[in-house]
């Protein structure tokens, strides 16, 4: 009897034409995980002032990481999907599905239904979770399986951000790099609307986040909580690399507002150009592949801020991607 993998990524445009790209985003941002107000208000939210005045936009900035071959995100997806089957043998299905947009995750499904798999391993390819992505990917799948006549043992990895292979793979990424030459390094995560945590601590911390020291350990109440695991990984691989306290920043990204969960990494990469420093070496370890908010933002966004206050370089050391010790990672996380 065969088992089924199915990987999960948040999804891609088809093309960087504004109308693929408003489709996408449409479908994106009327999902109620990502926007969670009311269904009217989010309606009219998304439909009728985001994507209209943000599609053209987002456009522009998806044609300047397009590839011959397509979106650096599903190229990857791709690769990953097509070494780890080999590395896992006959007696496994490997699919993948992007939560929103193309392959889609009915379809990865379908494929695993045909080939009448035993049981399935979701695995959302998000390292630290939040209900925005892994909660949102594992929600879609779980509804698809439900309507099907016989379900099988279905299984689910919702974190692995302190998985000691998906460690290993992020340092010996980074080893790539003459760590020695730069001044400062940022740990750039994925941000979220402060709200998301609170709902998030409600349910599992009962009241137990403060936005500040409550995220220096892992403990039962913020086991979930996205902010305390994109600290977590940031300690981790800090002391795999060796690099010292003082030396190194964990920040958040693509805000929208100023209610989302901070230190905003804009402004630590503006601080650091105005101190002086004129090297920095990014991360950025809640992406596993890497993609706009990677190629563009940090590549190409944060290294215009930096040099604008005064540094010369910022480096993004990039994604996972297809290396080889990740997909020895997947093998392993999927087969326990």
């Amino acid at each position: 009897m065969k088992t089924g993998i199915l990987l999960i990524n948040l999804g891609t445009p088809d093309s960087p034409a504004t109308s693929d790209v408003r489709k996408y985003l449409t479908e994106f941002l009327n999902d109620p995980r990502v926007i969670d107000i009311s269904a009217v208000g989010r309606f009219f939210l998304v439909n009728c002032i985001i994507v209209p005045f943000r599609a053209s936009k987002s456009a522009k900035l998806y044609s300047h990481i397009w590839t011959n071959e397509g979106s650096p995100l599903l190229i990857h997806g791709k690769k990953v999907k097509e070494l780890l089957q080999q590395e896992l043998g006959d007696q496994y299905v490997v699919e993948l599905g992007m939560r929103y947009q193309s392959p889609s995750i009915a379809s990865a499904l379908e494929k695993l239904r045909h080939a009448k798999v035993s049981k399935i391993v979701v695995l959302p390819m998000y390292p630290q979770y939040a209900s925005s992505s892994t909660g949102s990917s594992v929600e879609k799948t779980l509804e698809l399986i439900r309507k099907w006549e016989v379900t099988p043992s279905v299984k689910v990895i919702s974190k692995f951000y302190d998985n000691a292979g998906f460690i290993d793979s992020c340092v010996e990424v980074a080893k790539k790099y003459r760590l020695e030459e730069y001044e400062h390094y940022v740990f750039s995560y994925h941000g979220l609307p402060e709200r998301h945590i609170r709902k998030g601590d409600a349910h599992y911390g009962a009241g137990a986040c403060k936005f500040g020291d409550c995220c220096n350990a892992i403990t039962k109440a913020n086991q979930y909580c996205y902010r305390a695991s994109c600290f977590e990984t940031t300690r981790q691989l800090v002391k795999r690399l060796n690099i010292p306290e003082g030396k190194y920043t964990t920040s958040f990204q693509s805000r929208l507002d100023d209610k989302w969960i901070k230190p905003y990494s804009d402004k630590v990469i503006e601080e650091l150009g105005k101190k002086g420093m004129k090297k920095i070496l990014v991360f950025s370890p809640a992406f596993v592949a890497d993609c706009l908010e990677t190629l563009h933002e940090i590549g190409t966004e944060y290294h215009e801020l930096f040099r604008e206050h005064g540094g010369e370089k910022v480096q993004m050391v990039e994604s996972l991607n297809s290396s080889p010790r990740w997909i020895q990672a997947l093998k392993q996380m999927v087969t326990e």
